[in-house]
């Protein structure tokens, strides 16, 4: 049994774990639960466990979807390549869709953190008739984090602008020594300790930590600032909105609430948005794990 196949099952028992390929290469997925489907997407530098205080009790109402998503954990990785960029959002929403299809879910909620979140929203812009509720933790879309960038921003985001340089020089520099850049992240983004399950962190080290997983997140930034911008730019300039019903959380001692006015921004992207900032940092499922299945439990049981 390999270490992520062990921490599921000591994290995510009685989830079932399946590779999906829905033509782009090999997902990973974990399954459990009846009911209305929802999918949950993970953040960076972290894997599907950092659910595994919510999933399994969202497991009890709700067909439950943990996935890998491009690039990270066991998932497949594409590489650099010259002119292109397998990590645009918006290829990286239509994989989860097709994944999703595959399962056998034709329209579905989703709650995301992070890297996910950014996935998600996407997901919501580019295909509304599939999901039904849509929740963000601790993001703002890329147009707007990157127009706001200032000095003091990118102090505590400092990854934002050093990954998105172009390959490889940020893969070289941290190949020096990846698991100390991979920790940094994991706790600089928070003003006290992050209570990261052992199991949890060293799957996330072993899972973000190799060379493909180190040029993947690279990538994935790069997509970010050079083209998801430009897909976001469009959209506001055709007035393109989210349509379902949409919960934004953030940590109210986290880098995002600290600069941002997140509600001016998201209202200028949701139809019908709801604000919850929560007490944490960035990594809310592992800092505020109580508080916000609270708040999505409510959120998506609401017919309202």
């Amino acid at each position: 049994m390999s270490i992520f196949e062990d921490a599921d099952t000591r994290l995510l028992p009685g989830f079932e774990r399946r590779f999906v390929d829905p033509g782009s290469g090999p997902v990973l997925t974990l399954s459990k639960g009846n009911g209305p489907a929802l999918l949950m997407l993970h953040g960076d530098p972290q894997t599907h466990l950092c659910w595994h205080h919510l999933a399994p009790a969202l497991a009890e109402n709700f067909s439950v979807v943990l996935t890998d998503i491009r690039g990270r954990g066991e998932t497949h990785k594409p590489g650099h390549a010259e002119g292109a960029n397998a990590y645009t959002k918006r290829d990286m929403a239509a994989e989860q869709l097709a994944v999703m299809r595959e399962l056998g879910h034709e329209r579905f909620a989703l709650v995301a953190h992070d890297r996910g979140a950014r996935v998600a929203r996407r997901l919501a812009l580019d295909h509304p008739q599939a999901v039904t509720r849509l929740a963000v933790l601790d993001i703002i879309p890329a147009l707007d984090f990157y127009a706001g960038l200032n000095a003091d921003i990118a102090q505590d985001y400092f990854y934002f602008s050093f990954l998105t340089q172009d390959y490889p020089i940020p893969e070289r520099l941290i190949s020096g020594d990846p698991e100390f850049f991979l920790r940094l992240i994991l706790q600089g983004l928070s003003d006290r300790p992050v209570p990261y399950d052992d199991i949890a962190m060293q799957s996330y080290v072993a899972a973000n930590t190799t060379p493909e997983a180190i040029t993947a997140m690279c990538e994935c930034f790069r997509a970010g600032y050079h083209i998801d911008t430009r897909h976001d730019e469009a959209d506001r300039e055709a007035g393109k909105m989210i349509s379902c019903p949409t919960l934004v959380l953030w940590g109210d001692r986290g880098v995002i609430g600290k600069h941002f006015d997140v509600r001016r921004i998201w209202k200028r992207w949701c139809q019908r948005p709801e604000f919850a900032p929560l007490p944490g940092g960035h990594f809310l499922p592992e800092e505020a794990p109580s508080e916000l299945l609270k708040a999505v439990t409510r959120f998506l049981n609401d017919a309202s």
